[in-house]
C-alpha cells in the first residue's frame, strides 16, 4: 500500500521535475491524478506511452485548462486533494484562475507544490532555462569535468530530478506532516537553483575551509586525485576507484602490486601526476573481470563503470530487485524501501486522458457533470 497511502495529489501535467516528483509520491502509495493536455500532445521526446516512465503509477484526465468550466472543475478536484503539483512559469496558474490563493481558499489544508528552475521571485524568475543553466548559476557545472577541459553536463540528473523534483517531493511531504497538526496548508516553492545549491552544502564547507579550490579537476573528489578516478583496463573497459581512506588506499596498492615506498605520498599533490601514471599502468595490465575477481571481498572501493544495460544485469542489483519491469519496460523500482508499508508495484504510464470518466467519478463527478464538461470542450 505504501507509506503515503490515503493521500490524494493533483498533478498538472508537464515534463521533467514535476512528473519525477509525482512519480516519487505515487511510488510511495499516494493517489496521484495527472491532468494532461486535452489535445493529447506530449511535450519533449516522442515515444510510446509505456516508455514515459516518469508518468507511471497514476491515472490521467485530459483537460483544457482554458476552456469554460475547466477551472471550476479543477477546483472541485482541489477540494478533495491533499496536495497539488504544478511546474509552470510564475504567474501562469494565477492567470488560469488556479493560483495558490484561490486553491487555498477552496481547500485551506492544501499543500500547493510549485517547481521552477529559478523560483517564484528574483530577477530571473520569468527567464527560460534548462538543467544546464540552473547548474551553471548554482556553481555546480563549473566543478564537473576535467582540468583544462570544458565542464561536463551530467545530462539532466542533477538539477531537474535531484535539485528539483526530489526537493519538491521532500517539501510536499514536510508540509503534509505539518498540516496534520496545524490544519493549515501552504505553498512549497521548489527552485532547482536552490536545490542544487543545497546539494553542494558539503562542497561549500570544504571550500570555505580552504580544503578545495574552485579550479575544476584539481580536487579530491572531482577526478583531481589519482585515488578517486576512473581507469582503463586491458580490455578497454573502465573501473571506478574511490580509495580515499588510508587503509583502502594501502589495500589498493597491494592488489595492484605497487610498493608505497616507491610512490609519491597519497596526499602529495605535486606527486599526483606520477601516481596517476603508475596506477593507470597497473590497471592496464589485467582485464576488468580479472581485477574484479582479484578485488572481490576486499575493502578497496573499486567498482566497474557499467552502462545502463550492464547495470540492470549486475548480480547485486538483480539480487536487490533494484530494477523491475512494467509493461515490458525495464526501469528502476520505487525507492527507498520500507519494512512494513511496502508500496505496490507501479501501474504503467497512462495514455493521456485514458481515465477521464472513471477518475472524475471517483473524485465526485456525476456522469451528467462529466458529460457537460465534455460538451463544452473542457475534457476530451
Amino acid at each position: 500500500m505504501g507509506p503515503l497511502h490515503g493521500f490524494r495529489v493533483v498533478e498538472f501535467g508537464g515534463i521533467g521535475p514535476g512528473p519525477f516528483c509525482a512519480m516519487m509520491l505515487a511510488d510511495m502509495g499516494a493517489e496521484v491524478l495527472r491532468l494532461d493536455r486535452r489535445d493529447g500532445a506530449e511535450l519533449g521526446l516522442r515515444r510510446e506511452t509505456r516508455f514515459a516512465t516518469l508518468n507511471r503509477g497514476r491515472r490521467s484526465v485530459a483537460l483544457d485548462l482554458k476552456a469554460d468550466g475547466a477551472a471550476e472543475a479543477v477546483l472541485r478536484l482541489v477540494r478533495r486533494a491533499d496536495a497539488v503539483i504544478e511546474g509552470f512559469r510564475p504567474g501562469v496558474m494565477e492567470r488560469l484562475g488556479l493560483g495558490p490563493e484561490v486553491c487555498l481558499e477552496a481547500n485551506p489544508r492544501l499543500v500547493y507544490g510549485r517547481i521552477t528552475g529559478w523560483g517564484q521571485e528574483g530577477p530571473l524568475a520569468q527567464a527560460a532555462g534548462h538543467d544546464i543553466n540552473y547548474l551553471a548559476i548554482a556553481g555546480a557545472l563549473h566543478a564537473i569535468g576535467r582540468q583544462d577541459q570544458l565542464p561536463s553536463p551530467p545530462q539532466n540528473f542533477l538539477a531537474d530530478m535531484a535539485g528539483g523534483g526530489m526537493y519538491l517531493a521532500f517539501g510536499i511531504v514536510c508540509a503534509l506532516l505539518e498540516a496534520r497538526g496545524s490544519g493549515k496548508g501552504q505553498v512549497v516553492d521548489a527552485a532547482m537553483v536552490d536545490g542544487v545549491a543545497s546539494i553542494l552544502a558539503s562542497v561549500h564547507g570544504m571550500y570555505a575551509a580552504g580544503l578545495i579550490s574552485d579550479r575544476r579537476g584539481e580536487n579530491h573528489y572531482d577526478g583531481g586525485s589519482p585515488w578517486y578516478d576512473c581507469y582503463e583496463t586491458a580490455d578497454g573497459l573502465l573501473v571506478a576507484v574511490g580509495a580515499i581512506e588510508a587503509r583502502f588506499y594501502a589495500t589498493l596498492l597491494g592488489l595492484l602490486g605497487l610498493d608505497p615506498a616507491r610512490l609519491p605520498a597519497q596526499h602529495d599533490r605535486s606527486g599526483w601526476p606520477e601516481l596517476r601514471r603508475r596506477l593507470a599502468e597497473a590497471f592496464r595490465s589485467k582485464t576488468r573481470a580479472q581485477w574484479l575477481e582479484l578485488m572481490a571481498d576486499k575493502d578497496v572501493c573499486v567498482a566497474p563503470v557499467l552502462t545502463i544495460g550492464e547495470a540492470m544485469a549486475h548480480p547485486h542489483l538483480v539480487a536487490r530487485e533494484t530494477f523491475i519491469e512494467i509493461a515490458g519496460v525495464k526501469q528502476p523500482a520505487p525507492a527507498p524501501r520500507f519494512s512494513r508499508t511496502v508500496p505496490d508495484r507501479p501501474a504503467p504510464p497512462p495514455e493521456p486522458g485514458a481515465d477521464t470518466d472513471t477518475a472524475l467519478a471517483d473524485w465526485g463527478f456525476t456522469p451528467q457533470e462529466t458529460a457537460r464538461l465534455r460538451a463544452c470542450g473542457a475534457i476530451a
